[in-house]
């Protein structure tokens, strides 16, 4: 049998790949319909998205992170769980048709109910799928959870742009969201092929839920942290405003976002299963953790580098007030990917009392920063998000490995090589940019850009920093693995 270490490599290069693949899907989608849409119906469905968004946190109830992180677990539980996901959903449905004529009020437009409304049956649709995404999580079939999350985009995103192109507007946008959670369904029913039975609550139903329960609290606080600002600016700077922040803080994190949530789903499980074996918790966390900043901080350096650039290209003529704006957010995509992997630390060790309480102290500080910076209109806001972010890294980092087998020196000896990698190939990148591309196209300066920050940071990491055997022992890990597994197959 295939062991935890090969199974858990060979997951993480299958998510990282499904994780392109998703991002040219997503990024492509974003292309086409900010042409054929305008701010203002995105700003539409972004006003309902960030009130209703949060009802989405409950259709998981915590508890297919319950369902992954249990040591075992037997059919009768997850069926117990399954049904109590169903009542959720069902429950979130129709909350969302009551909340609907008090978003019309509150933000004084009318089309937003229907909107409302249509919106909440992804909640069910959602819930309907948690338990049989968890069973393939827990058994890390990674290849078939990333085969159904492609499928699936395919299938929404063709909806969203045709009906986009037909002249629906701002419905496209609803169509794609109901159209993917049904898709995602069905595509994980047929490849868990699992029929949950009979609900019987039993021994150790109530401490799962325990545990889900404060899983889902913590996401809610948190998602009120960063998405609250979106409430704020599209009650009190109206649509066109929350349609450019809303199109900037998407793109921006868009690409890490992915990135932390598919190495994620990787590394949870597989801590998990180690959670009572310090050092392999150690190495295995701190070999995640290095992955996703190697891969976050050039990211980061281009958003902020070529901010203009990557508007006027990706989005188009139309969003260049968004450039600013995309600039200003670009230092809480190392923020996130500096803090969040400890995420999958804590919960993979059942530490959610203290991810808690970290949520409990973020939240507020992060508010206050977008209420500061209301006054000054989307730019003030993605300043104040951004400042109290980078303010909030040492503390949270040091809360977080508090009492766990990584050491502060452990964090600064992971993080210092590609951030010191990243400054230095930002100043190369700055030279070339600054005395060859003034003349060009804005497409032709980011390539050229891009091209120059990305080569010298991958040179300056492997060779300057010594990085080259790292990630060369991955790639002969996964080579090796795929082998391994070829030659399984064919002996069977």
């Amino acid at each position: 049998m295939e062991d935890l270490k090969g199974r858990a490599i060979r997951g993480g290069f299958v998510t990282l790949s499904a994780l392109a693949a998703n991002f040219i899907l997503r990024m492509g989608s974003l292309i086409v319909l900010a042409r054929l849409l305008m701010p203002e119906e995105f700003g539409l469905v972004g006003m309902v998205l960030a009130v209703t968004g949060v009802l989405g946190l409950f259709k998981d109830a915590g508890l297919s992170m319950a369902t992954i992180q249990r040591a075992t677990i037997d059919e009768e539980q997850v069926s117990t769980l399954f049904w109590f996901n169903i009542l959720v959903g069902v429950l979130l449905a129709l909350l969302s048709c009551l909340i609907a004529p008090l978003l019309v009020s509150f933000y004084r437009e009318p089309r937003l109910f229907w909107v409302t409304v249509a919106l909440g049956t992804g909640y069910f649709l959602s819930a309907a799928a948690t338990q049989h995404q968890a069973l393939l999580q827990r058994k890390m079939r990674f290849v078939a959870l990333a085969s159904i999350d492609i499928l699936s985009q395919v299938v929404s995103i063709a909806v969203g742009i045709a009906m986009a192109a037909t002249g629906f507007g701002y419905w496209a946008l609803v169509g794609m969201a109901v159209v993917l959670p049904a898709a995602y369904g069905l595509g994980v029913w047929c490849a868990a092929a699992w029929t949950p039975g009979i609900p019987r609550w039993r021994h150790g139903i109530t401490s799962m839920l325990h545990f889900g329960g404060t899983v889902t609290l913590n996401n809610v606080i948190i998602y009120l942290a960063y998405n609250i600002e979106k409430v704020l600016l599209g009650r009190f700077w109206g649509a066109e405003a929350l349609g450019l922040y809303g199109r900037a803080y998407q793109l921006v994190n868009m690409p890490t976002g992915q990135l932390n949530t598919a190495i994620g789903w990787v590394a949870f499980p597989a801590l998990s299963r180690i959670q009572d074996d310090a050092i392999r918790l150690k190495t295995y966390f701190l070999k995640g953790y290095s992955l996703v900043l190697g891969l976050t901080i050039p990211i980061t350096v281009a958003c902020a580098m070529f901010a203009d650039e990557i508007i006027y290209v990706f989005l188009g003529p139309n969003w260049t007030d968004a450039a600013m704006i995309f600039r200003l957010l670009s230092p809480t995509v190392l923020a996130f990917s500096l803090i969040n992997p400890f995420g999958w630390l804590l919960m993979a060790r059942g530490q959610v009392g203290r991810s808690l309480k970290m949520a409990l102290v973020i939240s507020p500080l992060v508010i206050l920063a977008y209420v500061c910076g209301l006054s000054y209109g989307p730019n003030g806001v993605a300043f104040g998000f951004s400042a109290m972010m980078t303010l909030l890294i040492v503390p949270m980092v040091a809360w977080a490995i508090y009492g766990s087998p990584i050491s502060s020196r452990d964090v600064m000896q992971t993080v210092s090589r590609p951030i010191l990698a990243g400054l230095a190939a930002a100043a190369i990148s700055f030279l070339i940019y600054h005395f060859c591309g003034r003349d060009l196209s804005a497409i032709s300066r980011l390539v050229l850009g891009s091209t120059a920050l990305l080569s010298s940071y991958v040179w300056i990491l492997l060779y300057g920093m010594g990085q080259k055997s790292f990630y060369l022992d991955l790639f002969r890990e996964l080579i090796n693995r795929s082998s391994e597994n070829k030659g399984e197959r064919s002996a069977t």
